[in-house]
C-alpha cells in the first residue's frame, strides 16, 4: 500500500485506485485505502471552519470524521480582516482544551490550485486574498483553504455516502448549484483550481437569466432558488395550485421559498410535489450530462433541497436514464443521497487540512 502523497498544500491526496472489472454490469465497491503518519492516527485532531453568508461554523473533528465540540459565531459582513479575526478566534477558543495539528478553512468561492489564494467569494471581500498566508501568520500553526463543495464531497468520500467509491461526483442543491470531483481517490481542481461549477453549464440556451451573466444555467432550472422562483410566479398569477403555499407564508407571495415548498411537499401537498419533479427531471438531465463527460462511480446529492428525498431522486433518476448516453450498453452510477447534512462542509475542511499536515 501506499504512502498518501501531498503534492502541493490544501490539495489532499490518496493512492490511485483502479476500478475492478464489471460483473453483471456493475462495478464492485472498493474501500478507498489510506494510511496517515502515525501521529496523526493516534493524534489526529484538526479544527474544520464552514464560513458561510450569515454564520461562521467551526468544529474540533478527529480522524474518522467525529465532531468532539462545535462553536457558531455570526459572519461579520463583509470585511475580511473581520472574518479573519473571527476565525483566529474561534481557533483559540476550540484549541484551549484540544491539541491541534491542523485547520481547515471552507468557503463558497474559487481559490487557486494550491489552495493558498482566494481568488473570488461571493459572500466575503476575498478578492485575490492570501487567505492562508495571512491565517498562518495569526495562527502560528498550518492552514488548508479550499472551496466548501470540494470540503463536503471530500466528507462524503470519507465518511459519508460516498464511503468506498474511488471516482465520486458530489452535487450540492441549495441557492444555486455547488459541485465537486473525486477521482482516484482524490479532490480534482482542474487546471486553475476552479473545477466542479457545474451548474453554470448552460442547459437552455438563451434561458433564464443567471446570476454569473449567462442566460440558461442548470442552476436556473434545477436549484433550491430555481424551485421557490417557479412556486412564486404561480402564486402571483392566483395559481389555484398556490394556495398551499400562500397559507404557509400569509399570503406573501415573495415569502415563497424553495424550503417552505419542500416542507409542503414532504407533507403530501400535491402542487409541491408537482413542482419537485419537474426540478428533478431537470437535474437529472444536467448528471446525464456529467455522466457522459466524467463516467462517476456514483453521485451523492446533498444541499437543503435533497431534504426532499425520494420525491426528488425518483424523477431525477428516471431522467437520467432516458438522457444517459449509451443507455442499456453502459452501467448506470447510482444517485444516492448525501449522509453527512450541514455538517459535511465542516468535517471535509478538518479532513483536508490532516492530509495536508506535514
Amino acid at each position: 500500500m501506499k504512502q498518501m502523497r501531498v503534492d502541493d498544500p490544501g490539495r489532499p491526496r490518496t493512492p490511485r485506485v483502479h476500478s475492478p472489472a464489471l460483473r453483471n454490469g456493475r462495478v464492485p465497491r472498493a474501500r478507498v485505502q489510506l494510511r496517515l503518519p502515525s501521529r496523526l492516527t493516534r493524534r489526529g485532531l484538526s479544527i474544520g471552519i464552514d464560513i458561510g453568508g450569515t454564520k461562521v461554523a467551526a468544529g474540533v473533528v478527529d480522524a474518522d470524521g467525529r465532531i468532539l465540540v462545535e462553536e457558531i459565531r455570526a459572519t461579520p459582513g463583509h470585511d475580511a480582516r473581520e472574518v479573519e479575526q473571527v476565525i483566529v478566534s474561534l481557533v483559540r477558543s476550540l484549541s484551549s482544551e484540544h491539541r491541534i495539528l491542523s485547520v481547515g478553512i471552507g468557503a463558497a468561492g474559487w481559490m487557486d490550485r494550491s489552495g493558498s489564494t482566494v481568488l473570488f467569494s461571493p459572500h466575503l471581500a476575498w478578492r485575490n486574498e492570501p487567505v492562508r498566508a495571512n491565517l498562518e501568520k495569526l495562527l502560528h500553526r498550518r492552514v488548508s483553504v479550499t472551496n466548501d463543495a470540494d470540503a463536503a464531497a471530500w466528507a462524503e468520500c470519507r465518511f459519508g455516502t460516498g464511503t468506498g467509491q474511488s471516482r465520486l461526483v458530489c452535487i450540492t442543491l441549495g441557492t444555486g448549484i455547488g459541485g465537486a470531483i473525486i477521482l482516484d481517490g482524490r479532490l480534482e481542481r482542474g487546471n486553475w483550481g476552479v473545477a466542479g461549477e457545474f451548474g453554470h453549464q448552460v442547459i437552455v440556451p438563451h434561458g433564464h437569466r443567471c446570476e454569473c451573466g449567462n442566460r440558461g444555467c442548470w442552476e436556473q432550472y434545477a436549484s433550491g432558488n430555481a424551485l421557490g422562483r417557479e412556486a412564486r410566479e404561480l402564486a402571483r398569477a392566483n395559481s389555484p395550485v398556490a394556495q398551499e403555499w400562500l397559507r404557509a407564508v400569509d399570503g406573501r407571495a415573495e415569502d415563497i421559498t424553495g424550503a417552505v415548498v419542500t416542507s409542503l411537499a414532504r407533507e403530501g401537498d400535491p402542487a409541491s410535489i408537482q413542482l419537485i419533479e419537474d426540478i428533478g427531471e431537470w437535474l437529472g438531465l444536467g448528471l446525464a450530462n456529467l455522466a457522459a463527460a466524467l463516467d462517476p462511480g456514483m453521485f451523492v446529492i446533498g444541499g437543503g433541497l435533497s431534504e426532499a428525498g425520494e420525491l426528488l431522486l425518483e424523477p431525477t433518476r428516471r431522467a437520467f436514464g432516458r438522457n444517459l448516453t449509451g443507455r442499456g450498453f453502459r452501467p448506470a452510477a447510482p444517485i444516492e443521497l448525501a449522509a453527512l447534512g450541514p455538517k459535511a462542509g465542516l468535517i471535509g475542511a478538518a479532513d483536508i487540512a490532516r492530509f495536508s499536515w506535514r
